[in-house]
Parts: structure tokens; C-alpha cells; sequence
């Protein structure tokens, strides 16, 4: 398996797992990963899910460039379709998702990692999308996540030249939350993790919802979508944790 899916309470972590190829995405691993978020969709007690790569060198190096080289446009456009297919069953966890991006993430891992909510990086991680040097264009809807995350222009800028950035240029971009020393990814990305499944399991699920809303509809619409998610919090664990603070506060 080129894709290994571990648990941890509520925190599932997946790791690309192919060290010798830089963690590389053929079909294989694609298809690997699909069957990985039928796993986690499979199960209702899932409240967090990392998504990292095996090694220190990549969290992902890109789409693997030798089952690439020989393909035609018809080849293309499948191999395109599956990677972004993978990658949108990905976004639209119901989960919060954390990418802790440790080295190279080129290409399909910076794809990847944008389809993550959150990503946290190792001081000596690397982003990029130099598909223009190779002779394509970004396929796992990196044209379209990208901009998103840091605007128009610095896409536009990482795209056409095909140069990539360091963690701290990332930072300053908005393309990760925060950057932590490389021995410390791991610690951080757990901490964070750990903090969010400590919180109302539906409450955070549709938090996320509502603000993936706001990114596709207007003002008005995604206000309006908030108060019927924010109406059904209101339930029986919304009651108990409220109960709780509330018995806490007495005691004060």
C-alpha cells in the first residue's frame, strides 16, 4: 500500500507512504487514497483527519512524472479528472482537515495540501507548481484552489514562472497557518488537531460548512445558511456542554 491510514480517537492521519519516489502521485495512490476517505466517511466518530507524508524529505514531490511522460490528451484528461475527483472528496470532508506539509510540496502536493483547511508547515518546506517547466499546466485544480488562498496575483506569479516558495514566504502569503521547526510538525499539527476534536463533534462540522458556504455565495446567502446551521447546533450535546459550563461557572 502506497497509502497508509492510521487512528488515534477521533484523529485519523493519512500518509502518502511512497519515501523512494518523493511521495509522488500515479494512479495507484490516487486510487489508494479514494479508498482511504471511504474509510474515514465510513465512520461517524471520525472528528479530524491529517493528511502528511512519509519521510523528511516530501509531503508530496508532485504527480509522478514517468507515468506522466508517454500520455496522450485523452490519458491526460483521465488522469486530471481522477486527481481532482480525489482531491474535492478530500475538501468536502465534513471533518476539518490538516495538511502537516513536511519538505517538498510541488505540484500535486501543493494541490493536495490546498485542499486541506488547514495547513501547517516545517520551517524547511517548499511549495511550488512548476508544471510550466515540464510543459503542462496544474491539473488537480491548483488554477483554481490556489487563487483562492493567495489571490490572483501571487498565483499567477507561482504558476506562470513555475518558482517555488519557502515556508516563510508561504506564511506570508496565506498559503499555510503557521510554520514550526521540522522536528516540531508533527507535535504541532496533533496539538491542533487535538484541540479541535475536544470541541462539539457537529458543532465543528458545521462551522466548517458555513464557512466553505461563504466562499461560494454572497454575503446575504451564506448569513442566511449560518442561522439554519447555527439553529441545528442546538442539540443534545450542544444542551450538555452547555449545562456543563454553566454548572462549572456556579462553583467558581
Amino acid at each position: 500500500m502506497s497509502v497508509d491510514l492510521a487512528r488515534d480517537g477521533a484523529i485519523y492521519t493519512i500518509t502518502i507512504n511512497r519515501p523512494e519516489a518523493m511521495n509522488a502521485l500515479n494512479t495507484l495512490v490516487l486510487s489508494e487514497l479514494d479508498a482511504v476517505l471511504d474509510q474515514i466517511v465510513a465512520d461517524e466518530d471520525a472528528g479530524v483527519v491529517i493528511v502528511t507524508g512519509a519521510g523528511d524529505k516530501a509531503f508530496v514531490a508532485g504527480a509522478d512524472i514517468a507515468e506522466m511522460r508517454d500520455m496522450g490528451p485523452d490519458e491526460a484528461h483521465a488522469f486530471g479528472r481522477k486527481g481532482q475527483a480525489v482531491f474535492n472528496r478530500l475538501a468536502s470532508l465534513p471533518q476539518p482537515t490538516i495538511a502537516a506539509v513536511n519538505g517538498f510540496a510541488l505540484g500535486g502536493g501543493c494541490e493536495l495540501a490546498l485542499a486541506c483547511d488547514i495547513r501547517i508547515a516545517s520551517d524547511n518546506a517548499t511549495f511550488g507548481e512548476p508544471e510550466v517547466l515540464l510543459g503542462i499546466i496544474p491539473g488537480f485544480a491548483g488554477t483554481q484552489r490556489l487563487p483562492r488562498v493567495v489571490g490572483s496575483a501571487k498565483a499567477l506569479e507561482m504558476i506562470l514562472t513555475g518558482q517555488s516558495i519557502g515556508a516563510q514566504e508561504a506564511l506570508a502569503s496565506g498559503l499555510v497557518n503557521r510554520v514550526v521547526p521540522a522536528g516540531e510538525l508533527q507535535q504541532e499539527v496533533l496539538r491542533v488537531a487535538r484541540l479541535i476534536a475536544a470541541n462539539g463533534s457537529h458543532a465543528v462540522r458545521l462551522a466548517k460548512q458555513a464557512i466553505v458556504t461563504a466562499a461560494n455565495t454572497s454575503f446575504a446567502a451564506g448569513c442566511e445558511v449560518e442561522t439554519c446551521l447555527f439553529a441545528e447546533s442546538f442539540d443534545e450535546e450542544q444542551r450538555k456542554r452547555m449545562t456543563a459550563f454553566l454548572e462549572k461557572r456556579s462553583k467558581k
